[in-house]
This record gives structure tokens, sequence and C-alpha cells, in this order.
């Protein structure tokens, strides 16, 4: 996996939520907390929805054949949506339904210290698999660009479905935290309950987020407004061409962009020239974006028709009066 799949920030982030796993249910089994079983579940699907992106990783890098001869860079989207898929079934729903099980089946905590250690013990971890998926994340990340921004545009989906993730956690402990602590202030299980169906909502909206933002790298994207007019300026930057006719991009995985555009030559030029022109252009192209793949340069004749507007005279039949 390339270093804009943040394959670093996947492993810490598999490590973690591992440890805590088993943490959680050890915590859950001691006390009967439903947010902390909420939690363990939560863990555990995170945990199966690193390696998704981990394997998601490997097999885009099988080479191009004849059935897929744009190679296998969508492989990582295909995986990142499976994730969602996952983090809304497993997580979400199960949390759901823990949570309306414990409001109509209350019962009293045991052992609250248990739940609240592992909260809090859990919190600092999942702290330091965010730190190591934002410092990952700023190495690729547009300079001033937004956290929001940078969610809905990266084109490799790894480091926004591990950021979301380890928001996701952090947040979700913070609910399960509030939810046993007033338990066990208050000696009132539903707190318990209702910090679960907190948890179960908010890993609902995440899987949402990422479903939607992953079906459109799916769909297929353009380049970046960045990238494109970066492209733009390398074809006609030099003297080559007369006129960009059209162009379009996609990106064929997120590390490969595809570049289609047709070009205004003069009619003079030869094929022998224009067939030299563009590997200039390619090469220009290439240059100015790193994630330039293929190339389709189709060359024309350009005319320019541009001449000067005619008077109202020429086209209107006057009357003599």
């Amino acid at each position: 996996m390339s270093a804009s799949g943040g394959g670093k920030a996947i492993i810490a982030a598999f490590l973690a939520n591992m440890g805590i796993a088993l943490a959680k249910f050890l915590a859950w089994f001691l006390s009967g907390s439903a947010s902390m079983l909420a939690e363990a579940i939560h863990s555990v699907a995170d945990s199966g929805n690193q390696l998704l992106l981990l394997l998601g990783g490997r097999k885009a890098k099988k080479a191009a054949d004849k059935e897929h001869p744009f190679g296998h860079g969508r492989e990582r989207y295909v995986y990142a949506f499976v994730v969602s898929i996952i983090l809304f079934s497993v997580g979400g729903l199960f949390s759901i339904y823990e949570g309306v099980d414990k409001l109509t089946h209350p019962h009293e905590l045991e052992n609250a210290w248990i739940p609240l250690t592992v909260l809090v013990i859990a919190i600092g971890l999942e702290s330091f698999s965010l730190r190591t998926a934002v410092k990952e994340s700023n190495h690729i990340r547009g300079k001033g660009q937004s956290w929001v921004s940078f969610v809905r545009h990266a084109k490799a989906p790894e480091l926004p479905v591990v950021l979301l993730e380890d928001i996701a956690a952090l947040t979700g402990l913070t609910f399960a935290l509030l939810g046993v602590g007033l338990t066990v202030i208050t000696g009132d299980s539903v707190w318990d309950a209702v910090g679960t169906l907190a948890i179960g909502t908010l890993l609902i909206l995440v899987a949402v987020t990422l479903g939607i933002e992953t079906k459109s790298l799916l769909v297929g994207e353009g380049a970046t407004d960045a990238d494109y007019d970066l492209i733009v300026t390398a074809i006609q930057t030099g003297p080559e061409v007369e006129k960009l006719i059209h162009i379009k991009t996609l990106y064929l995985g997120p590390d490969e962009l595809m570049v289609a555009a047709k070009l205004g030559f003069a009619p003079e030029k030869s094929l022998a020239e224009v067939a030299a022109e563009i590997d200039i252009i390619e090469a220009r192209v290439r240059a100015a974006v790193s994630t330039v793949g293929p190339i389709y340069l189709e060359p024309d004749v350009y005319h320019d028709d541009g001449g000067p507007t005619p008077s109202t005279d020429a086209i209107v039949v006057q009357s003599e009066n």
C-alpha cells in the first residue's frame, strides 16, 4: 500500500482496537454494562474493518490483465465501502438493539469501577491511534485544507475511514463513560442504556457518511480542482496546441489518474510533428501531476472561426425609408 494509503495508521488502529476489544469484553462480562458490550462490538468491527482495508490495498496492487486493463486500483474503494456496511450493521444496529434491550430489561451494574477503568485506558489508546492517523493524513492533506474537505475529497479511502472510525471511537467511549458514570452516580441503569443508544446512533451516522463518500469514488471521480488546473496549464503552456477543445479525467484508483483530451493543432502540421508534440505534452502533464497514469490525447485540426462579427447591415434587409 502506498504512503497515501495510510498503512501505519491502519496498523496502529488495528492493534489498538484488538487490545481495547479484549479489555471491553472482560469489563462487560464482569459488570454487565450494555455500553461496554456495545463498545466491545464496536472495537471488533473496527478491527475487522482495518483488516479489510489492508486486504483491499493488497489486492489493488495486482497487475492489469485482459479483463481489467486499467488494473485493480478500485479494489481499495470496494473494500472501503464494505467497511461502511459492516460499521452500520455490526456496530450501529447491534448497539441500538442492545440499548433497547437494556431499556426494556434493566439490571444493576456490578463492579462498575472495572468498565470505568477500561474506558479511561481505551480513551488513551484511541487517542494514540487518532494521533497516528492525523499525522499520516497531514502528509497528503492540502495546505490550508479543512478536515471536512479532506475527508470529502481524498482519493485514497483508507485515511478518511480510519480518521472517522477513530473519531467515532473516541466519541463512543465518551458516551459510554458518561452512561456508566451516570449509572453509578444515580443508581439508575437507564443511563447505561442511553449511552448504548448514543453509541449506536453515532456509528450509523459515521457509516452512512463513509458509504456516501466511498460511493462517489466507486462511481468515478475526476481530478481535484488544483490538479485539473495543473493539467490544463501543462497542456496549454507550450506552443504545440492551438486549442484545448475538451478534457476529461478519471481516477482509476487512489494513485492513478487517467487523462483524456481533444487537442486542436494547426492544419499545416504533419503527422510526425503532431506525434512528437503529443509526447512533449504528455511529459509536461506527468511532471505537473505525479498521479497521472494513462494519457489519451486525440489530435484534431483547429480552425479559428472567430472572425469579425458582421454588422446588422449584412443580415437585415433595410427599407428605403
